[in-house]
């Protein structure tokens, strides 16, 4: 094989993984007109159309799908032979790209992350904040970063904070001519504001427990969001009860912003974990994001 065919393979397959140009020529530091050319030579070489493109998206035809499967493994251990030379080194380097939840990211991530970047000039760091469930492997994070109960068995799992509770809240105006809720059945009778995690999923439904009693209620109400911090906004403004991480809500109920409720009912459960696939080579600057993230009681 020629040099060159090898160079347009390797474009190809980053063309294939993001489906679009613009986003492959910035991955790959050339110009998207660099790329469409590669592209157009190789499928003039092959003799056969890889790609369909549209004016929004790229996908693979069946030959290019083809193609991807054949060229994806080896360039994959090829990126991983080069990972252990570099892991000869002393210094950690490269790019992690990490996903994870507005709360994680702020409270638990950040501080860390940017003493990281300080300590360690040659590593580089992608931070992606969305509550939506992210699969790693088709976004190509190198982590993720959620509550520990939303991590997959198949998934490598590193606790990275303490336990942490759920607190039901509301603006003390929403409760002016409501009774308090005291059971969780009660929230039948109240305006609950939803959050949902991915476009397909459910709304989340709310756990509590008290003395071995668990139970999991379907809420309803005005609003659903994807989002906890207009979450928090609609419970602010007296739109109905909100559930979230009592790390979100401490400021607003010592303010007397919101009123907490179901105090006895939300007992500490696991608290976040940073996960990885176990199939994929963990790099020098990944291993060293775990370690400074690692919880240590």
């Amino acid at each position: 094989m020629k040099r060159e065919e090898l160079s347009d393979l390797a474009v190809f397959q980053v063309v294939a993984e993001d489906r679009n140009f613009t986003r492959a020529a910035a991955r790959l530091g050339i110009s998207q007109s660099a790329v469409s050319h590669t592209i157009r030579r190789l499928e003039a070489s092959i003799g056969l159309k890889l790609l369909n493109r549209t004016s929004r998206h790229v996908t693979t035809t069946d030959a290019g799908e083809k193609l991807l499967a054949a060229v994806r493994p080896g360039f994959g251990q090829i990126d991983a032979r080069i990972e252990e030379l570099r892991q000869l080194g002393d210094t950690p380097r490269g790019l992690v790209r990490l996903t994870a939840s507005r709360t994680a990211a702020r409270g638990l991530l950040w501080p860390v992350l940017s003493q990281i970047v300080c300590d360690y000039p040659e590593v580089r760091i992608e931070l992606s904040v969305e509550s939506r469930l992210t699969d790693l492997a088709e976004d190509r994070f190198d982590a993720g970063v959620r509550l520990g109960e939303y991590v997959g068995p198949d998934m490598v799992s590193v606790r990275i904070g303490p336990p942490v509770r759920m607190a039901a809240v509301a603006a003390p105006a929403y409760f002016r001519g409501r009774p308090l809720p005291g059971h969780p059945c009660d929230l039948d009778d109240h305006d609950c504001l939803a959050l949902r995690f991915s476009p397909h999923a459910p709304p989340y439904e709310w756990e509590f427990e008290k003395d071995g009693e668990a139970i999991v209620r379907k809420v309803a109400g005005p609003f659903i969001f994807n989002d906890s911090d207009l979450c928090l906004d609609a419970a602010r403004a007296g739109h109905g009860i909100a559930f979230v991480l009592e790390t979100e809500v401490t400021a607003d109920i010592a303010a007397g912003t919101l009123r907490r409720v179901l105090d006895d009912w939300c007992p500490p459960f696991d608290g976040f974990h940073l996960f990885y696939s176990g199939r994929r080579q963990v790099s020098s600057a990944l291993r060293l994001v775990i370690d400074r993230l690692r919880w240590r009681a």
